[in-house]
């Protein structure tokens, strides 16, 4: 999907009264999720145990 197609998509499902605030949230939403995806299909992606064992070792034992 082009990025012109993602943004009528997005305008097409909100409500005609939305704000220009909430379209730009929303297509920031949209952007960070495309963004997440890539990193998970490259490969740039870190497991759930090692993020909870590096938040751990910084809150629980301070910063170093």
């Amino acid at each position: 999907m082009t990025a012109k197609e993602t943004v009528q998509t997005l305008l097409d499902q909100l409500p005609d009264n939305c704000s220009l605030d909430e379209v730009q949230y929303h297509l920031y939403v949209v952007q960070a999720i495309q963004r997440g995806q890539a990193d998970s299909d490259a490969g740039r992606t870190i497991s759930h145990e090692q993020v909870d064992s590096e938040l751990r070792r910084k809150w629980l034992l301070g910063a170093k």
